[in-house]
């Protein structure tokens, strides 16, 4: 989700005028797909494992979060640290860890084994978002570099809307640890696609890099980052305990489709947002919040209404389809590259969060408090993107000519 200074080797179809090099562009959305599966595969089968590695679901729940927590800690310092390698050969090794750590996953009897390679394909996430962007972004022609992010990106909301959904579908078919074992298989052939498709591309130059923290003075960058932030946590907080929230609701057997149909809404808002985010953002954003909010109110007291809570599903699906694509867009907007890697830690740091938070309250407050932290998160959210039109929302963006 960030960018570097570098310029891949050269492709004929990145010329000025010509189209969009269709095959790499892919391959890198194949990258973002499998990043987030591997990240959130286990909340779809979160109380099988929790059976087969003896722990409690709370626990298991704690595999989400150290990944997330590992992305967001490790994001600024493995772009510094990476920052002169060639980029080909770091994503490649990020997707081999990737397919490492899910098939020790698979086979693991061992509740610290897994937590530890969980840990591991954290780090290697944050290195496929410190170069999927700028990849992106150089491997298209000026006139369609945003058209090649948006490609790029729609691997993130995909994956949380088809990929768990089918994960949790094939896990209750087959078993979660089966399901972990294909998600490394398709690792394998995603790295071979990489090697074969996507053009190396030189590291930066020593000396080159911009302050990172910084960006934090730049108007607008604060409050897209509050909003990343608590909407990130609010989403997790309940989508990692999705399959505990349905059983304590007599709905277990629902889990699947409700995942299922949860998807199908993303899908419909990641099209949506992608048509009109060049000249909507602010109302795309608010409404995606609102829609959220308003989802978690239906929960707090009609969870016990299969029908309502479908519903609620459907609207919690419109609302969060479109964000990763109306954040990162902002944090852009608002503050540039370094604005990017910013949103990284503050997103896997919030998701990290929404896994810990969840636990905490599972174990102390049951499965009906969720709809109540997200409401109590997703308030201000609301707030705060209708109060930040001058910077962080406004009703035009500042790249958008008429």
């Amino acid at each position: 989700m960030t960018t570097t200074r570098t310029s891949p080797t050269p492709d004929p179809q990145t010329r000025e005028g010509g189209g969009l090099p269709w095959s790499p562009l892919l391959a890198l959305t194949t990258a973002a797909f499998m990043g987030i599966l591997t990240e959130a595969l286990p909340a779809g089968v979160l109380p099988e494992m929790a059976r087969d590695l003896s722990v409690s679901e709370s626990a298991a729940g704690q595999t989400l979060t150290i990944y997330a927590l590992a992305t967001g800690l490790s994001a600024i310092p493995v772009v510094a640290a990476t920052a002169t390698w060639p980029r080909r050969r770091l994503l490649l090794l990020a997707v081999l860890t990737f397919a490492v750590a899910n098939v020790v996953t698979a086979v693991s009897p061992s509740y610290v084994l897994t937590m530890g390679f969980r840990l591991a394909a954290g780090v290697a996430a944050a290195v496929v978002w410190a170069g999927l962007v700028g990849y992106a972004r150089r491997l298209a022609p000026p006139h369609l570099q945003g058209r090649a992010i948006a490609i790029t990106m729609a691997g993130v909301p995909l994956a949380l809307s088809l990929g768990i959904p089918v994960g949790t579908f094939l896990g209750e078919l087959f078993g979660w640890r089966l399901t972990f074992g294909l998600v490394a298989v398709i690792s394998v052939l995603l790295m071979a696609w990489i090697r074969l498709s996507v053009p190396e591309a030189p590291g930066q130059l020593p000396g080159k890099r911009e302050p990172i923290v910084a960006a934090l003075k730049l108007p607008g960058v604060v409050p897209v980052l509050f909003t990343v932030a608590a909407y990130v946590l609010a989403h997790n907080i309940l989508y990692t305990y999705i399959a505990t929230f349905l059983q304590a609701n007599g709905m277990d057997g629902d889990r699947d489709l409700v995942l299922l149909v949860f998807g199908i809404a993303s899908v419909v808002s990641i099209f949506v947002t992608g048509a009109l985010v060049d000249r909507r953002l602010r109302i795309l954003t608010i409404v995606s919040s609102g829609l959220f909010l308003a989802a978690a109110g239906m929960l707090t007291g009609l969870a016990g209404n299969p029908a309502l809570v479908y519903t609620a599903v459907i609207m919690w699906g419109l609302g969060w389809g479109g964000v990763t694509t109306l954040l990162q867009t902002a944090v852009t907007d608002a503050g540039g590259e370094r604005g990017q890697t910013l949103l990284v830690t503050t997103w896997n740091t919030a998701m990290a969060g929404g896994g810990a938070v969840g636990g905490i309250m599972l174990g102390l407050l049951g499965p009906a408090s969720f709809p109540w932290g997200v409401v109590a998160l997703m308030a201000p959210v609301v707030a705060v993107v209708v109060a930040a039109r001058a910077h962080a929302f406004p009703a035009k963006r500042p790249t958008v000519t008429e």
